[in-house]
């Protein structure tokens, strides 16, 4: 299901660049942390999924895992940082195909996205296979993304080239989640640990959906004005809220050991 780019479709440069800041270093350190929390709550799919945020202080380079590698492998080292135009800058080895047409299309067109997780996970992936709308505003979870979601509604195989990224990218508009139809979701935040928070909210609100959808009784759907206003009480609070559930995922590795931090 994965592919690479032709050994000609990527080069390797060494500019002189500052890649080793505090800044850089804790992003890095972040996003390894945020493929292991996925893997260890199921929410990859093999080695295809894939994770990208741009650098500090350089926002035309981007992080991004490299192909051939589960989440629970990736280490904060393991990292990739890719530029806009296919240059792996540093790091070994080089990204999946789609995640580099996919993800440096929406850094580029999209400047305030600084995290972009894209996932299979099972229960948001499955909503995508549905007609119509796919996350209803039936539980307090959902409502964290009131208004915050944007659909795709054209898939068209896998993103082999710029185009796909581009359409991908139109379709987000302002929104922070786009369910991609027949294919996945990608979530994307102002930082690793709002589009880490909003990944796993996302998977919860989707499992919870689906259970009561199975149980073939009518849905209760949640009025506007009492959505509008929930959803507001919990964005007033949700970048202190992501970074204590980011730091909180990380305590939770590091007491079970696993590394993911060097």
């Amino acid at each position: 299901m994965a592919h690479t780019l032709s050994a000609t479709g990527w080069s390797s440069s060494s500019p002189t660049l500052r890649l080793d800041s505090d800044a850089v270093n804790e992003a890095r350190i972040e996003l390894a942390a945020c493929f292991q929390l996925a893997a260890q709550y199921g929410l990859e799919e093999g080695i295809c999924n894939h994770f990208s945020a741009l650098v500090p202080g350089h926002d035309n380079l981007f992080f991004v895992n490299p192909y051939g590698y589960a989440f629970s492998e990736i280490t904060a080292s393991r990292l990739l940082i890719c530029d806009f135009d296919g240059h792996v800058v540093a790091g070994e080895g080089k990204p999946e195909a789609t995640a580099f047409f996919i993800h440096a299309r929406l850094h580029r067109l999209k400047p305030r996205v600084k995290a972009a997780f894209h996932t299979h996970m099972p229960n948001a992936t499955a909503l995508c296979l549905l007609e119509g709308p796919p996350l209803l505003w039936l539980g307090q979870t959902a409502l964290k993304f009131y208004g915050r979601t944007a659909v795709d509604e054209h898939y068209n195989g896998l993103a082999l080239d710029d185009s796909e990224g581009d359409r991908i990218a139109a379709a987000t508009g302002d929104a922070d989640i786009v369910f991609l139809k027949n294919h996945g979701v990608m979530v994307m935040g102002g930082s690793i640990a709002e589009a880490w928070d909003d990944l796993y909210y996302l998977e919860r609100a989707a499992q919870v959906q689906l259970k009561a959808m199975s149980s073939n009784q009518a849905l209760k759907a949640v009025p506007h004005e009492v959505a509008q206003r929930t959803y507001e009480q919990m964005r007033a609070a949700d970048k202190e809220s992501a970074r204590a559930h980011l730091q909180s995922g990380i305590r939770e590795l590091r007491r079970r050991g696993i590394v993911f931090d060097q």
